[in-house]
């Protein structure tokens, strides 16, 4: 065997299950780097992707021999061999020796009414195969690992048959036998009982691999780890195929945080939100804030009680430390936060303030009046900061808007429209006008006041806007209803949100775009942490 016994084994299959999701494709380049990341996260097996099935993978498998990683073994997946074909003239099998991995992951049929309907042949010749494939592997010196796909469906309704597929594996020298709930159908009370009666017959260390249609893969994987898996697969953020694969953040998390079973070792596990967000962003899918664990809204609190009592001790509602997961506590500002939360986060900003100083109390008054306008701040910090900055009287504005105006014409019916805005700003004694087109009424707007303002701070050339939301507040008033906007911008270094208010949908985009531009230009001011002062 590879390992020591009671060593339980992560295996990442981001990079070839997580590609099949919805809306993520990812290049050659992108794979290695997130293979990389992996490694650094402390995942044992890596599943490349399959080497028979499309020229991108053959490419990745090539690619990543030049590549050192510290930990993780690069596997290649394939499928048993075709019921026509003998192994040595089977292209998919010939394909998964070209990749030169020394671990090979092979997938077979469990499930009477896959191998029947599906594959299409005789149940004797489905063990035959999953024989046939593994040992051709094995001898060629390979190490195999055997996903038996569809396994609980098929252990459900043929346990015998379901019994006699692994133990084919098993005979044709299977190092891992995974079990699959492919459909993610299964619940996890049926998962204990078939895997009491399966590790009772098998004598080959099992695995779990699990989907997520029911919302159980996490359940039932954390089920089969006690009933003694060896090994478990899943995919980064739980990205993959229909509704997904078992999410490895929230296992990894609870297996170390929960179960006490060290897998990544050492603080690896305080790397797990930053390869959260490395793998969206190169999968280019928005993080989900309520993700458990690694979402910015994991370790969020909004009402006053709650604020009020993780400031005497954390653990009154945080289940785990944030910073165990690379994580951190937010305190997000509504009228539900009352004064505690508001004096945390302006303390957070730097200012040293009493929960009884004038400039708090103003404070107060504004947000709330504010809020009743429909300005929302738990998406907008920084809009949030410079209205904490302007009430303590520590923040000058970068430029002043001198009027600005958005033209949108459309010259004929089978044509898209025209759009141009013109915006005049005054940058200290210096007025600068200028007009830009855009992609729309606010990408025109956003195009001209960067126009007008890089020459004088050119370090907004590194701001791009990530993510534009409008939300109708009331439709009691049909198109004259009030809307607010949403803004996320970013450079190379981090994400801000803003926000807008308006009857007028460009106005509130005016607003949050330059908040948003503001934002940028503070924090550019001083990159180092402002020090504490007297508000």
């Amino acid at each position: 065997m590879m390992t020591d016994s009671t060593f339980l084994e992560i295996y990442d299959t981001t990079l070839r299950d997580g590609a099949q999701a919805e809306d993520v494709s990812f290049s050659v380049d992108d794979k290695v780097r997130i293979a990389q990341k992996l490694d650094e996260l402390g995942i044992h097996f890596i599943e490349g992707g399959w080497p028979g099935a499309n020229p991108r993978d053959i490419e990745f498998f090539q690619a990543i021999r030049a590549i050192p990683l510290q930990q993780a073994k690069i596997v290649a997946f394939g499928s048993t061999r075709k019921a026509n074909q003998s192994a040595e003239t089977d292209a998919n099998l010939q394909a998964l020796l070209a990749a030169e991995t020394k671990i090979i992951t092979l997938f077979g049929k469990s499930w009477t009414f896959h191998v029947t309907e599906a594959l299409g042949t005789a149940l004797e010749t489905n063990l035959e195969l999953i024989r046939d494939s593994i040992a051709y592997l094995r001898a060629h010196g390979k190490q195999v690992f055997y996903d038996a796909e569809h396994f609980f469906d098929g252990f459900k309704a043929d346990p015998a048959y379901a019994m006699q597929t692994i133990q084919a594996a098993a005979e044709g020298g299977a190092e891992r036998i995974i079990l699959c709930d492919t459909n993610g159908g299964t619940m996890p009370w049926e998962v204990q009982a078939i895997w009491t009666q399966v590790k009772q017959a098998c004598r080959v260390p099992l695995g779990m691999h699990a989907h997520n249609d029911a919302e159980m893969a996490v359940a039932n994987t954390l089920v089969a780890v006690q009933q003694g898996a060896r090994q478990v697969q899943g995919t980064i953020n739980g990205i993959g195929e229909r509704c997904g694969n078992v999410n490895l953040c929230s296992v990894l998390a609870n297996l170390e945080l929960k179960m006490k079973t060290e897998v990544l070792g050492g603080d690896r596990m305080r790397q797990l939100r930053n390869v959260s967000n490395f793998v969206s962003e190169i999968a280019n899918l928005l993080p989900n804030k309520r993700q458990p664990y690694v979402g910015d809204a994991a370790f969020a609190h909004k009402g006053g009680v709650h604020i009020h009592a993780v400031q005497k001790n954390a653990q009154t509602y945080e289940h785990v430390a944030p910073e165990s997961v690379g994580n951190r506590q937010r305190v997000l500002i509504s009228d539900n936060t009352g004064r505690s939360g508001v004096v945390q986060k302006v303390e957070n900003l730097g200012f040293n303030l009493s929960k009884d100083h004038p400039h708090l109390q103003e404070l107060l008054a504004q947000l709330k009046s504010l809020e009743r306008d429909g300005y929302q701040y738990e998406g907008a910090e920084g809009s949030f900061e410079l209205l904490v900055r302007e009430a303590m009287g520590t923040h000058r504005p970068s430029f002043e808007l001198l009027g600005l105006r958005v033209i949108v014409e459309k010259r004929n019916a089978d044509e898209v429209p025209i759009t141009e805005a013109t915006i005049k700003v005054k940058v200290d004694q210096t007025v600068e006008q200028t007009a830009a087109e855009g992609e729309g009424p606010v990408n025109a707007l956003d195009n001209a006041l960067r126009k007008a303002l890089e020459k004088f701070y050119p370090e907004l050339r590194e701001v791009q806007l990530l993510d534009y939301k409008v939300r109708v507040l009331a439709g009691s008033h049909g198109t004259g209803s009030k809307v607010r906007v949403l803004i996320e911008s970013g450079d190379h270094k981090t994400t801000w949100g803003t926000v807008g208010v308006s009857e007028n949908i460009i106005e509130a985009s005016w607003q949050a775009l330059a908040d948003s531009i503001e934002y940028k230009l503070l924090k550019s001011e001083s990159e180092e942490p402002v020090e504490s002062r007297q508000g």
